[in-house]
């Protein structure tokens, strides 16, 4: 299976793992993941437009010093699913949204046409935050029930293949008892929060949940408890 990505940090959070989990479930995947920090998809049209040899080029969760175009990208394998997602400081209103990602999804479709196209739902800013507060919510739900809501219009507008669930799996993490699951206001726990949306993305795509899980190589210690919660989280993500 190939997954190219077309996003920011959060994307980058989400395929920090996601190469490992397939490994040690021994499922062949390849991941690459374009990215500029904090890109919006504004300026990701913007970037198609010039043609910009500005991407950071992720490959299998791993930084390279390859920096590539989107069209390069695009057009260097047959990507089995090419995945957009909004800025999140972008993601909660839908007037962000438009008319770039529709063109964007229409620039995939002519370089890859056999790609599936996904949309990585984002996730919400840490309760009580400074981000979450500039942004005028008092409460993180609120925050990603606009996240949603945007990300379901999104999928409808492209008719995309589908959502993965990666900001309902961050919720369900705070639900089901891990404290915290940002390392800096807004972007994953390099742990367990990177972790649990790796397996979401992994579960949402291949249908398989893995039975022995662990990471040899974490950014951040990931204890079994950490683990079994990340497990239920997902899949009650993917199940939603």
């Amino acid at each position: 299976m190939k997954i190219l990505s077309i996003g920011n940090s959060f994307s980058e959070d989400a395929h920090r793992y996601l190469h490992q989990i397939a490994k040690m479930d021994q499922f062949n995947i390849k991941t690459v993941n374009l990215c500029i920090g904090g890109c919006s998809l504004a300026t990701h049209y913007k970037k198609i437009n010039n043609d910009a040899k500005e991407y950071a080029f992720t490959f299998n969760g791993e930084n390279t010093a390859i920096f590539v175009t989107l069209k390069e990208a695009v057009q260097s394998d047959d990507w089995d699913f090419i995945t957009f997602q909004q800025a999140s400081h972008q993601s909660f209103s839908y007037d962000y949204y438009q008319p770039y990602l529709s063109r964007i999804s229409e620039y995939v479709s002519y370089h890859s046409p056999k790609s599936k196209q996904l949309i990585h739902q984002t996730w919400a800013y840490e309760q009580g935050s400074e981000k979450l507060l500039n942004l005028g919510y008092k409460d993180h739900k609120n925050m990603f029930h606009d996240i949603k809501t945007a990300y379901k219009t999104a999928r409808d507008d492209i008719n995309a293949y589908g959502i993965i669930p990666a900001g309902q799996c961050m919720q369900n993490l705070l639900s089901n008892g891990i404290k915290k699951v940002h390392r800096d206001g807004f972007h994953a726990d390099l742990g367990v929060g990177r972790f649990a949306i790796a397996l979401t993305w992994y579960i949402f795509l291949t249908g398989n949940t893995p039975s022995n899980l662990y990471i040899n190589d974490s950014d951040q210690e990931i204890s079994d408890i950490e683990i079994e919660i990340a497990k239920n989280s997902a899949i009650q993500a993917v199940k939603c």
